[in-house]
C-alpha cells in the first residue's frame, strides 16, 4: 500500500502518476471502510480524492495554505498530512474531527463547519501574507453548493481585486446537499457544456483569470492545471468538474442520500426503506405542509439547502412543486424572502437547523421582526444533544432568537402541541413566529392541547403543587416530569410542574401567584443558560424572596463530547436536579 507510507505531503510528491492513481483507490477504500462503520460526509470526500492528491503534489503545504470550504471535504487531505491512521485503524477513528482542525495539524488553518467561508478566510490569509511581505500560495477550495451562500459572493468580490496570489478551486459536482439551485449554477452548467469556453463567464466577469478542468477526477489533468497557476501573481479560478461520490456506485447514483451517512452495510448500501412519516417531526412537518399547500396556494415551504430538515424528500418536493422553494445555502436570503412573501400576503414556512439559523440573525431582526411580518420559522434540532461537533452545536438559538422584539418563539413539548402551534403560527397575522421543534424523539401524549396562542406569554400549569415550581421548557418538559416524580417518591414533595410554551416572554400573573406558596422556582432549558429563558425568570424574581435555580448548559464551545457525560457535567440528570433542589430548600 502507498497510503500506509504517506506521512506528509512530501511523500506524495515522490510518487509517479500511476502510483498516484493507485493511491486514489487506496484512499477511497479507506474512506469506504471508515464511513460505512463510523458515518460521516461520504459523497463530498469521495469526489475530492484526486483533487486533494493533486493539490499536495503541486503545492508546498503548509507554506502554501489550503483552506477547505465547509471542510467536510477534507478527509483525503487529513490522510495525506499525517493523520492516515485515523482512517485506517478503527481504534483511532475518533482521533480526528470531521472538519479541518488547526489543533490536529499545521496543515489546517481554520476550524470550519459552516458553508461559504473559504474564499473570505483565504483572502484574509493572502492579505496578511502581503502585509508582512511573505510569499507562498493561498488556495481556497469551494464546492458542494457553497457558492450559493452570501459570504462566498462577498469573498469572491473582494478576492477579485487582490493584486497578488490567490487561487480558488471551484469543485463543481453539480450538487449541494440536495440539487443545486440558483442562477449561478446555470452559468456553471454552460461552462461545463462548452468546456469552459462560453462567452458568459461569471468568474471572468468579476475579474478572475479562469481555467477549466473537464476531468476533475483525473490526477494528471489536475496536476497540469494546478501547476499552471502555482505562484500566480493575480487571482485565479480553477473550475474542476467532479463526480460527487466518485468510486462507489450507490453514492454516484443517489448523491443526496450519500452526502452524509450513518454507518451502513457496504454490500447493501444505505437503507432506502421508507419510515413512518409520522414517527419524527420532519415527516409530520412535510405532510402537514403538503396538506396546507393543497388547500391554500399561498402556502410555501422554504429551505436553505437542507430540504429534508422538514421532511421534503425528492418525491415530496416534486409533489409540492412551486410551493416548495430551495434558495441554496443562503439562510439570510431565506429569512428575508419569508418576510417578503408574508408582506405580500403569502404563508411562508422556513425550516432550518438550529446551528444554521444563527447565520441569519440580522435578517431575523431587521428584515423580519422590525417589519413584524407573520412568517413562520421552524428551528430543528435545537438541543444540547442534537449535534456534538463544535462547528454544529445547537445550543444557542434561544438567546439568538428569543431576545428579538416582536418575535414569538414557541417551545412545544409533544407532537400534538407542535401541530397546534404550527397551525396557529400559519393562521395568525400579527407576529413573526418561530417554533423550536422538539428534540425529544417524538413524544405523543394523546392529550388535548390548546389551539390558540394569540394571548401571549401564558404558561400552562400541568401539575399543581406547593413549595417548588418547575418550569420545564420544550424538549426538557419530560425531564421536568421525571424530577417532579422523583421529588414526590423520595422526598415527599408535591412540586408544581409548568409548561412555559413561550420562550420570548414571561407570565407575570402566574409568577406572582407562585409567591404565595412556593419557596423555589426551577427552570429547565435544553440550551445554553447565558441569555436564555431561565435568566428571564431569575430577573423577574430578582428583588423578591423567591429563590430561583436555572438548569441548562454553561457557555462554552465543546467538541465531540459524550452526551451523558456532558449532561452530567452540567447537572442535567434527574437525580442531580432533585439533589440541587433539596440543597436549596
Amino acid at each position: 500500500m502507498y497510503l500506509e507510507k504517506i506521512n506528509s505531503p512530501m511523500d506524495v510528491k515522490r510518487l509517479s502518476t500511476g502510483e498516484l492513481n493507485d493511491l486514489s483507490g487506496e484512499i477511497r477504500c479507506a474512506l469506504l471502510n471508515k464511513l460505512s462503520a463510523h458515518g460521516g460526509h461520504f459523497g463530498p470526500n469521495f469526489g475530492m480524492v484526486e483533487a486533494t492528491i493533486a493539490l499536495h503534489y503541486v503545492f508546498e503545504s503548509p507554506k502554501d495554505k489550503i483552506v477547505f470550504d465547509v471542510s467536510h471535504q477534507s478527509y483525503a487531505h487529513k490522510m495525506l498530512t499525517g493523520r492516515k491512521d485515523a482512517f485506517l485503524n478503527p481504534d483511532k477513528y475518533e482521533e480526528v474531527s470531521g472538519y479541518t482542525e488547526p489543533q490536529e495539524s499545521e496543515h489546517d488553518f481554520f476550524t470550519i463547519g459552516h458553508t461559504s467561508t473559504s474564499v473570505s478566510l483565504a483572502s484574509g490569509l493572502a492579505k496578511g501574507r502581503d502585509l508582512k511581505g511573505d510569499s507562498g500560495n493561498v488556495i481556497a477550495v469551494i464546492g458542494d453548493g457553497s457558492l450559493s451562500g452570501g459570504e462566498a459572493f462577498e469573498g469572491l468580490d473582494y478576492a477579485a481585486e487582490l493584486d497578488s496570489n490567490m487561487i480558488i478551486i471551484v469543485n463543481d459536482n453539480q450538487m449541494s446537499i440536495a440539487e443545486n439551485h440558483g442562477g449561478l449554477y446555470k452559468n456553471l452548467q454552460a461552462l461545463r457544456e462548452s468546456d469552459g469556453q462560453c462567452e458568459c463567464n461569471f468568474f471572468k466577469a468579476m475579474g478572475f483569470e479562469y481555467k477549466y478542468v473537464k476531468e476533475g477526477n483525473n490526477v494528471e489533468a489536475l496536476i497540469d492545471a494546478f501547476s499552471s497557476v502555482k505562484d500566480s501573481c493575480h487571482p485565479v479560478v480553477v473550475h474542476i468538474n467532479t463526480v460527487k461520490g466518485k468510486g462507489y456506485a450507490p453514492a454516484e447514483q443517489d448523491k443526496e442520500s450519500y452526502h452524509y451517512c450513518a454507518p451502513f452495510d457496504v454490500e447493501k448500501g444505505i437503507s432506502q426503506a421508507a419510515s413512518d412519516a409520522e414517527e419524527d417531526y420532519a415527516g409530520i412537518t412535510a405532510h402537514y405542509l403538503l396538506e396546507k399547500m393543497k388547500e391554500d396556494p399561498r402556502v410555501v415551504g422554504i429551505t436553505a439547502g437542507t430540504p429534508t430538515v422538514m421532511g421534503f424528500t425528492p418525491a415530496l418536493r416534486a409533489a409540492a412543486g412551486k410551493q416548495f422553494v430551495d434558495v441554496g445555502i443562503a439562510e439570510e436570503h431565506a429569512v428575508a424572502l419569508s418576510s417578503g412573501i408574508a408582506a405580500a400576503g403569502g404563508k411562508p414556512v422556513f425550516g432550518v437547523y438550529s446551528t444554521f439559523i444563527q447565520r441569519a440573525y440580522d435578517q431575523l431582526s431587521q428584515d423580519l421582526c422590525i417589519n413584524n411580518n407573520p412568517a413562520v420559522i421552524l428551528v430543528f434540532w435545537g438541543s444540547l444533544t442534537a449535534m456534538n461537533d463544535v462547528t454544529h452545536l445547537c445550543f444557542f438559538d434561544i438567546p439568538v432568537i428569543s431576545n428579538i422584539p416582536n418575535m414569538v418563539y414557541l417551545a412545544p413539548t409533544s407532537k400534538e402541541e407542535y401541530r397546534a402551534m404550527l397551525e396557529w403560527g400559519m393562521r395568525q397575522n400579527e407576529h413573526p413566529v418561530a417554533i423550536r421543534v422538539p428534540a425529544n424523539g417524538g413524544v405523543t401524549t394523546g392529550e388535548a392541547v390548546e389551539e390558540d396562542y394569540s394571548v401571549l406569554n401564558r404558561y400552562k400549569v400541568v401539575e399543581q403543587g406547593t413549595k417548588v415550581a418547575i418550569l420545564a421548557l420544550g424538549s426538557f418538559f419530560q425531564l421536568g416530569q421525571s424530577v417532579v416524580e422523583l421529588l414526590k417518591q423520595q422526598k415527599g414533595i408535591d412540586a408544581t410542574l409548568i409548561n412555559p410554551r413561550y420562550i420570548t416572554g414571561i407570565d407575570e400573573q402566574l409568577l406572582e401567584e407562585l409567591k404565595a406558596d412556593h419557596q423555589l422556582v426551577v427552570t429547565l432549558e435544553d440550551g445554553v443558560l447565558d441569555g436564555g429563558f431561565g435568566e428571564k425568570i431569575a430577573r423577574y424574581y430578582g428583588t423578591s424572596d423567591m429563590k430561583v435555580l436555572n438548569f441548562g448548559a454553561k457557555k462554552e464551545f465543546v467538541d465531540r463530547f459524550d452526551v451523558q457525560d456532558f449532561l452530567y457535567a452540567n447537572h442535567l440528570t434527574t437525580g442531580q436536579i432533585a439533589e440541587d433542589i433539596m440543597n436549596i430548600l
